[in-house]
């Protein structure tokens, strides 16, 4: 047996490869994790949406995912602006499925979901970089920490490279997104809160009092730590010399984080942290024989924790399209993988946008939306975002407008 052929070579050890890597291994397929860190490494994104539970079941890596302690149970999301709350409960939403899933320190999350693709037989090769790819004969250099250069041969590639678009770069498919070059200050603090203050199992979205294009995110863990964050343009933040400036000044002048943060300790193991210009796009999300995953092809925006679901969901359709490729059968990557794929994505950047022009904003501070209605945006919220059966989902733009007309002037009153 060949050590360096392989049916499949995934780039990334992330969720979506640890995802991918798992549902191709349960099919017989001989599959390779090339993943230049080693794990645990620190990484954003850390409140999961219900939808995720799907692929985490599937991929059996739930039992390992429940039995960690510092992962909080997560129900809903809260926003916040001035005296306005409103909160959304993901089990009363329109479409059927998970309705609770779990906020997570990444480090550990993404460690036990490859730790379980290792146990189920996936070869994973840590510290080792992927630096050349030919897509005629699907053949991968890789240049490990400690040695030489060596060749993976592979039928089919899957890009789950996250933040490094590893074949993006190589292959040059990189086009800018039409969101904004904006950037995220965050870090990780023990938060000391009062439990009648706050509800650990939602994630905390405020929107900032004087600038609605700036908004702040609280995701508590299960050990006394928070994940907090502000985004926003670079031209808000230019006045301040470090993230933890940025950061602390944008946070306590919300009130309501003021007042939960009170006896927060700041200063910890976890340092400031900034990533800027994290929106993305490509030109194309597959070639003669590889197919890019998650954020390796595009990540729209932090806002509604869509990156892990998007991640997993397109790990999922790409084993599920790459086996029946594998197995013989003819394919469309574009019919089958892209235009699916893509009704997600798309009205996910619907409310994206509409978060930072307002119109999405005025809907979640109304007071007067419809349970109905409410329980079709829960859907989305919660990940939820290719069911075609959600009009907010099949007919995205022209719903979120006629809704923000309807009930946005509510917001003002």
């Amino acid at each position: 047996m060949n050590l360096n052929n392989f049916d499949v070579v995934i780039i990334g050890a992330g969720p979506s490869g640890a995802v991918a890597s798992a549902l191709l291994n349960q099919q017989g397929f001989r599959v390779c994790v090339v993943e230049k860190q080693h794990f645990p490494r620190f990484v954003i994104g850390e409140s999961l949406l219900p939808q995720c539970m799907q692929f985490i079941e599937a991929a059996g890596f739930l039992p390992a995912v429940q039995a960690e302690p510092s992962f909080q149970f997560k129900n809903g999301a809260a926003f916040n602006w001035g005296s306005r709350n409103t909160e959304i409960d993901f089990t009363d939403k329109f479409t059927a499925g998970h309705g609770t899933t779990f906020q997570v320190r990444r480090e550990k999350f993404d460690h036990i979901l490859i730790n379980e693709a290792i146990k189920q037989g996936v070869t994973v090769r840590f510290g080792e970089e992927v630096v050349a790819y030919d897509d005629d004969s699907a053949q991968l250099t890789v240049q490990p920490e400690n040695g030489e250069p060596y060749v993976l041969q592979a039928k089919f590639v899957l890009d789950a490279s996250g933040y490094g678009r590893v074949l993006p770069r190589l292959l040059h498919l990189e086009t800018p997104s039409h969101l904004p070059p904006r950037e995220a200050h965050f870090t990780h603090i023990d938060d000391f809160i009062d439990e009648y203050d706050f509800d650990r199992n939602k994630i905390l979205i405020t929107t900032h009092p004087n600038h609605r294009d700036v908004w702040l995110w609280l995701i508590p863990f299960g050990d006394n730590r928070c994940s907090i964050g502000v985004v926003g343009l670079p031209e808000r933040f230019q006045d301040f010399e470090n993230s933890e400036q940025i950061l602390k000044t944008f946070a306590l002048q919300v009130p309501r984080l003021a007042h939960i943060l009170r006896n927060a300790q700041w200063e910890n193991d976890v340092p400031y942290r900034v990533i800027r210009g994290y929106s993305a796009n490509v030109k194309t999300l597959f070639g003669k024989h590889f197919a890019l995953l998650g954020n390796a092809a595009e990540f729209l925006d932090p806002v509604f924790s869509s990156g892990v679901t998007i991640a997993m969901y397109s790990a999922n359709l790409a084993a599920n399209l790459l086996t029946k490729q594998l197995n013989g059968n003819n394919v469309n990557w574009q019919t089958e993988f892209v235009d699916p794929l893509m009704v997600g994505v798309n009205a996910f950047r619907t409310y994206v946008d509409g978060w930072y022009d307002g119109s999405f904003q005025d809907v979640i501070y109304a007071e007067n939306r419809t349970p109905e209605i409410t329980s079709m945006i829960s859907a989305i919220l919660a990940g939820y975002a290719w069911d075609t059966e959600n009009p907010y989902v099949a007919k995205s733009a022209r719903r979120l407008a006629a809704l923000a007309e309807t009930v946005g002037s509510a917001v003002y009153r």
